[in-house]
C-alpha cells in the first residue's frame, strides 16, 4: 500500500547559501556575532516597493491597487509601499491605523482604505465609518443595518461595496472560494435582496461589490478573464437592479511562485486586462497582499542542536511554528538555505549533519512543529544559521507567539 505523503516531504535538496542575497547574509551574520541566538525576520523594503511599482505601471488607468495589509503589517513595509499602491486594504482597528499613517488622506477626503471581514464588530465597523473609508466591504445583511446606524449618528454616509459569495464562476484552474457555503459574503441568491436594503438604508452609499474568489493563482491568462469576469458581472448586476457603479472589487490572488513554478507574469496581465472595457467612472479594485511581499522577506533562525534518531536527522531551531507557522499550516514547500558560521565558543564537540537528508524542526514541544522535512543539506551544524526566503507574507502576523512563551522573533528592516 503506497502512502500519499505531503509536498513539504517531496524530495528536494537545500537551497545554496548564495540563494540569499548579500546584504541579507551580512546582516543575519552580523545578529549571529551578538551572541543572542538568531530569531528574526528579515524584511528588504525596496524588493516589495519594487513589486508593487512593476504591478501598478502594467495596469490600466481604471486599476487601483490596495495592498491587503494582514500579508506583512510590518510598519517599514506598509511604509516603503505606500508611495507604490493607490491605498490598503484592511481588516481590522490596528490595520487601518497603520494605512492611514502610512499615508494619509488629503483633509476633508476618504482615506485610501478598503475594508473586509466576515465578522465586523460595531467598534470596527465605527472606526471605519468615522475614518471614511473609501469602501466597507459588507457582508452580511445585519452589517448593513449597523454600518447605516453608525453613519446616521454622525450625520454621515458611508460607501459600501456588497461582499458576493457567486453561485459558479466560469474559471478554471487555481481559482475557488465561490459558489460553495462560506461565511464570506452574501449568497448570489440573496444580492437582489440585500441590494435592495443597502438602497432603502439612509446611511448606506452602495457603490458596487467585492467578489474573492482567487486564491494564489499563477496564470495571468486566468487571472485576466477572472477580472473580466468580475467587471461583467458587477456592470449586468448593477443595471438589473438600478445600483450606480463606481467601485468593482476583485480581491487579491495572484500567486507566487514559492519552489520552481513559472512565476506570474505581469506583463502578460496588464495587457489582457487593457482589453476588458471599464465603463468611465467605475474604478476596479486588486488587492494583492502575498504577492507584492512574500519575496521580500526571510526568517532566520539559530540551530541550537543537530541530533540523529534510528537513521534520521534533525536540526532544531531557536524558532518554529511560532514563528513561521505558514509552512506547517497550509502544506506551502518553504526551502531552507543553511548559512554556516564558522565560530563556536562552547566547550564542548559541535554536532553536524553532512551529505544527507534534514528535517527543520523548531522549539516546541509537539512534533507538528516541524518546517521542512528531509531536505538533502551538504552540512549543517548547531550554531549555523537555517534562512527561508519567500517569508515575507503570513510569516510573523500568522504565528502562534504565545504557546511555550518563548520570545518572539525580531524583525529587523534592512
Amino acid at each position: 500500500m503506497s502512502i500519499e505523503l505531503p509536498p513539504s516531504a517531496a524530495p528536494r535538496s537545500a537551497y545554496p547559501a548564495d540563494v540569499v542575497p548579500a546584504h541579507v547574509r551580512q546582516r543575519v551574520l552580523d545578529l549571529a556575532r551578538a551572541g543572542t541566538p538568531v530569531a528574526a525576520y528579515l524584511y528588504d523594503g525596496r524588493v516589495a516597493a519594487g513589486r508593487a511599482r512593476e504591478l501598478r505601471a502594467a495596469l490600466p488607468a481604471w486599476a487601483a491597487v490596495y495592498y491587503a495589509v494582514k500579508a506583512n503589517a510590518f510598519p517599514g513595509i506598509v511604509e516603503a509601499l505606500a508611495p507604490h499602491v493607490d491605498g490598503f486594504e484592511v481588516a481590522s482597528l490596528s490595520e487601518l491605523a497603520l494605512a492611514t499613517a502610512a499615508r494619509p488622506a488629503a483633509p476633508g477626503s476618504p482615506a485610501p482604505v478598503v475594508a473586509a471581514g466576515p465578522a465586523k464588530s460595531v467598534p470596527v465597523l465605527t472606526g471605519l465609518v468615522e475614518a471614511g473609508v473609501e469602501a466597507i466591504n459588507a457582508e452580511s445583511p445585519l452589517e448593513l443595518h449597523r454600518v447605516s446606524r453608525i453613519a446616521r449618528e454622525r450625520g454621515t454616509t458611508a460607501r459600501v461595496a456588497l461582499r458576493v459569495n457567486p453561485a459558479e464562476i466560469p474559471v478554471t484552474g487555481s481559482l475557488h472560494m465561490g459558489g460553495e457555503p462560506s461565511q464570506f459574503g452574501v449568497a448570489e441568491p440573496d444580492v437582489a435582496d440585500a441590494v435592495a436594503l443597502a438602497r432603502r438604508l439612509p446611511g448606506v452609499d452602495l457603490v458596487g461589490f467585492h467578489i474573492h474568489a482567487a486564491s494564489n493563482n499563477l496564470d495571468a491568462e486566468t487571472h485576466a478573464t477572472y477580472l473580466r469576469w468580475c467587471v461583467e458581472w458587477s456592470l449586468a448586476t448593477a443595471a438589473r437592479h438600478g445600483v450606480d457603479l463606481r467601485h468593482v472589487d476583485v480581491g487579491g490572488g495572484i500567486g507566487v511562485n514559492f519552489e520552481g513554478e513559472k512565476p506570474f507574469d505581469v506583463a502578460r496581465f496588464g495587457e489582457l486586462a487593457a482589453d476588458v472595457a471599464v465603463p468611465e467612472g467605475v474604478r476596479v479594485a486588486l488587492e494583492p497582499g502575498r504577492f507584492l511581499v512574500a519575496d521580500c522577506g526571510w526568517y532566520a533562525a539559530e540551530v541550537t542542536d543537530v541530533k540523529h534518531s534510528y537513521g534520521r536527522s534533525f536540526a532544531a531551531l531557536r524558532g518554529g511554528i511560532n514563528h513561521f507557522q505558514l509552512p506547517t499550516s497550509w502544506d506551502i514547500v518553504h526551502n531552507v538555505a543553511v548559512l554556516p558560521v564558522e565560530e563556536w565558543p562552547e566547550d564542548c564537540p559541535r554536532p553536524e549533519a553532512a551529505d544527507t537528508r534534514v528535517t527543520f524542526v523548531g522549539e516546541l514541544c509537539t512534533p507538528e512543529d516541524t518546517l521542512l522535512r528531509d531536505v538533502r543539506v551538504d552540512r549543517v551544524r548547531a550554531g549555523d544559521i537555517a534562512v527561508f526566503p519567500y517569508a515575507g507574507s503570513y510569516g510573523w502576523e500568522f504565528a502562534m507567539h504565545s504557546f511555550l512563551g518563548h520570545p518572539v522573533a525580531d524583525r529587523v528592516l534592512l
